[in-house]
């Protein structure tokens, strides 16, 4: 971010999960360092709850929703027939994620509805927050300046999801107000060590290693950080040294399973005592009982001290209490479950041993990487990382020197404190430190894949790699250039500071005033690259492993030429006269999106002479069958410098720039 963006009076960091929503904040304006959370929300009165859920209720045929939250929990909204309950539709936003599931038994339509749905949420969302917060500040809530900071999951891609993700909140009121601003903030491995770290300050020594498992409802995140300070609360800072890794595993999948296996025992009740219930009715009782205290508590504590009996019941919304059915274990209105039943859920949905997969490759990776060092502690966190159980096997397999890695012989597991608001207090406290020391806990983050600009480069014939390569002449300056290279500045799993903008210089070229052309153009586009291929095998020039993402466009057109150098302006000078434009591009790499700055003579150039960002259309899912019907449709849009802060944002990680000396764009 641009150091001399002003100070926020407030800092709201939203956790977006599958299955709930947390919210924390700092009022940053009073001095307070404390990071808090919203605790009250509409439909539960004075009752304390750490997060909302992240449910939606429509009328049949109406895009109107009627409630969201804890208000579309009701009983009068979840058991009406004329209403459609959505929810755990966080994962649906990736649009290949959506048309897998469409094959199967999908409740939603397009990925227009999905994107209607998270904006109709945080609408709701955004009206609570501006009601809740708007008397931790002094002005009016439109002229007060607060910074909203989103998570994002990991197994994303920028382009098209997080630019979805952004236009959505956008849409729904994020951002709205000039002083007010939405931002990707840290993914929520990264927010969990963060918050860890915080919290139990002696907990970790300098240069410990930390794998971090964030355990969510619908994803799970993983990264490796390495502690490179431990000097108190304020001074902690971490280093990201590996890749943030991902995948779909979270507790969705175990309340799935329960679902099922709740309503086959209803189907099996109805054949020999009928329930009084028509199918749509019973699948709707299924999908309560799995959303219900008692399952949800036995869920999270399965696997500890206090689970000591063997059976727990669910009630079974609107059954006469005076039903009985021993052979489906329905008495008095409620339905018996054997606790193991819940390790069962696990084992169907291979949970665990997906989570152990993705832990044993991260684990391997780093070996491979870095051979000498060795992993201290697992941190685990999320709504699943909750889970006794989870934490159980976990320490089976990995502490008390039980882990078969040589790299993680001392490895301990930690448990994150408060494992569902880790994320949002995360992100609010890693944001206050920025603000208070000039630098974020995390200082270091690894790209995902490798990114440059394309650009042509002087030809060289004594270089071999030019070789064969197309090339043109430079109608200003005749020199030969190879065209179509790449400047690759940003290579995969290369650390990038998050504090320190990279500065990539540029060169350009434009014709002088002439009586016919007294204002020739100064506009120059440049084509971003990305590439997922080993660092080690990236291409000279583009070709078929390298796809054109986006192009920003550096406007020069409101400054007067006298500003940059007349080439071959002497007498004795043959060649053609031309204005020699030199400038420099800052680029600020997020988790999740990636922001410029364009500056000349030491000065950055306001918003009246903008970079714009434009977006190439997306692929489509790589499976033909899901494609069918997507070759035509684009993922497009001009984003320009916003907000005041001189900044456009590309949601992308790790775009770089060629045009250092040497190079020509």
């Amino acid at each position: 971010m641009s150091s001399d963006r002003p100070r926020p009076d407030l800092v709201i960091a939203i956790d977006f999960g599958m299955t709930c929503t947390g919210v924390a904040f700092c009022n940053v304006a009073t001095g307070e360092e404390t990071v808090r959370w919203l605790q009250k929300w509409p439909g539960r009165a004075n009752a304390v709850e750490n997060k909302v859920p992240t449910v939606l209720v429509y009328p049949k045929g109406s895009t109107e929703a009627s409630s969201w939250g804890f208000l579309a929990e009701k009983p009068t909204e979840q058991m009406s027939e004329d209403k459609d309950c959505k929810e755990w539709f966080k994962t649906y936003l990736d649009e290949s994620r959506l048309q897998a599931a469409q094959r199967g038994n999908c409740p939603f339509s397009s990925i227009q509805e999905i994107e209607r749905l998270y904006c109709d949420f945080f609408k709701f969302l955004y009206q609570t927050i501006q009601q809740k917060l708007q008397g931790e500040i002094a002005s009016r809530w439109e002229d007060a300046r607060i910074e909203f900071i989103f998570s994002v999951p990991t197994t994303w891609k920028p382009v098209p999801t997080v630019e979805r993700f952004r236009s959505t909140i956008e849409r729904a009121g994020f951002g709205r107000f000039p002083n007010h601003e939405a931002t990707i903030g840290l993914t929520e491995a990264e927010a969990a060590a963060v918050h860890t770290a915080r919290v139990f300050p002696k907990l970790f020594n300098e240069r410990d290693v930390l794998l971090v498992c964030d355990v969510g409802g619908g994803t799970t995140d993983i990264c490796i950080l390495r502690v490179t300070g431990t000097g108190g609360v304020g001074s902690l800072s971490l280093e990201q040294i590996d890749i943030v890794q991902g995948a779909t595993i979270g507790s969705v999948q175990l309340d799935t399973s329960f679902e099922i296996s709740v309503r086959e025992r209803l189907d099996m009740a109805n054949q020999t005592i009928p329930l009084g219930f028509h199918s749509k009715e019973l699948d709707d009782i299924a999908w309560e009982m799995a959303k219900s205290k008692e399952y949800q508590n036995a869920k999270c504590e399965y696997g500890s001290t206090e689970d000591d009996t063997a059976y727990f019941t669910v009630a079974i919304p609107k059954l006469n209490r005076a039903y009985v059915n021993e052979n489906a274990g329905i008495a008095y209105g409620e339905m018996k479950f054997r606790r193991d039943e819940i390790q069962g859920y696990f084992d169907t949905q291979e949970q665990i041993v997906k989570l152990f997969d993705l832990i044993d490759k991260q684990l391997t990776r780093m070996q491979q990487k870095f051979p000498t060092e060795q992993v201290a502690h697992l941190v685990v966190s999320g709504g699943l990382g909750n889970s006794a159980y989870v934490q159980q096997r976990l320490r089976e397999r990995y502490s008390f020197g039980n882990c078969s890695f040589q790299n993680a012989r001392s490895l301990q597991v930690r448990i994150a404190p408060e494992p569902q608001l880790v994320v949002c207090k995360g992100i609010v406290a890693d944001r206050v430190q920025k603000l208070k020391s000039g630098k974020s806990v995390l200082g270091w983050r690894c790209s995902r894949a490798s990114y440059g600009t394309l650009c042509k480069v002087l030809y060289n014939p004594d270089n071999p790699q030019h070789y064969g390569q197309r090339t043109e002449r430079d109608s200003l300056d005749g020199k030969l250039y190879v065209t179509g290279c790449i400047n690759w500045f940003i290579k995969q799993g290369e650390p990038v500071s998050i504090d320190f903008p990279i500065v990539r210089q540029f060169t350009r070229k434009c014709a002088p005033s002439t009586r016919l052309n007294p204002n020739p153009p100064r506009v120059f586009p440049t084509a971003v690259v990305s590439s997922e291929i080993d660092k080690n095998m990236l291409p000279l020039v583009m070709n078929s492993a390298c796809q054109e993402i986006c192009s920003i466009t550096s406007d020069f057109s409101r400054l007067p030429l006298t500003m940059f150098k007349l080439k071959n302006r002497h007498w004795w000078n043959t060649g053609e006269k031309y204005h020699r434009i030199e400038y420099v591009v800052k680029v600020a790499l997020g988790p999740a999106d990636i922001q410029f700055e364009l500056w000349h003579n030491g000065q950055k150039i306001s918003n009246d002479h903008p970079i714009k960002v434009e977006w190439f259309a997306a692929e489509a899912p790589p499976d033909p069958a899901s494609a069918q019907g997507m070759n035509g449709q684009q993922w497009a849009g001009v984003a320009t410098l916003g907000n005041g802060n001189g900044w456009a944002t590309t949601g992308q990680p790790g775009v770089g720039f060629a045009g250092e000396r040497g190079w020509r764009n």
